[in-house]
């Protein structure tokens, strides 16, 4: 071998050796300091806060949503109002469910923010149709879990039936 094929031999080796290095750093960081925490406005809807909501704007009316026209839709009767953490460590910490949907993840714009290394940015997604409640998998890693099945599609929440997210475990509760 010429010197020169020996000389970039030896400079793509030490290359590739600093990236590796750089890498290693990066991810030690990243578990160090964790990721950054951005901070929401409160609301209603996310951790069980009161909050102040926003009066609807003057001069538009915003569609009737189910009904006679003018009533305020009420959750039926003997379903979900909130989202309690029953194992984890959050547990204890009480969602108020409204009409959004939850989103259940890593990512500081989750509704509900778990710090939790089994977990996904966006995990798992509860929303509600036609007066039920239904958990979604938004493609993560380890999955979602509903009492011992897993996830796969929508499906449907019974209320006070586990659901686990990594080492969390939610229910749904009246």
């Amino acid at each position: 071998m010429s010197e020169l094929t020996l000389t970039a031999i030896r400079l793509g080796f030490l290359a590739l050796l600093w990236l590796f290095v750089l890498t290693a750093v990066s991810v030690m960081r990243s578990d160090l300091f964790g990721t950054k925490v951005t901070t929401r406005p409160r609301t209603s809807t996310r951790m069980g806060r009161p909050g102040r909501s926003r009066p609807p704007k003057a001069g538009k009316p915003g569609p009737p949503k189910a009904g006679r026209p003018g009533l305020p839709v009420r959750p039926r009767r003997g379903a979900a109002r909130n989202l309690v953490i029953t194992e984890g460590p959050l547990a204890g910490t009480s969602v108020r469910l409204g009409d959004e949907p939850v989103t259940i993840g890593r990512a500081p714009d989750c509704t509900l923010v778990l710090a939790d290394d089994f977990t996904s940015a966006r995990h798992a997604r509860l929303f509600s149709r036609d007066g039920s409640w239904f958990v979604e998998d938004l493609g993560s890693t380890n999955g979602t879990y509903l009492e011992r099945t897993k996830v796969i599609g929508q499906v449907a929440v019974p209320v006070g039936t586990p659901i686990r997210i990594g080492k969390t475990v939610v229910e749904l509760r009246k």
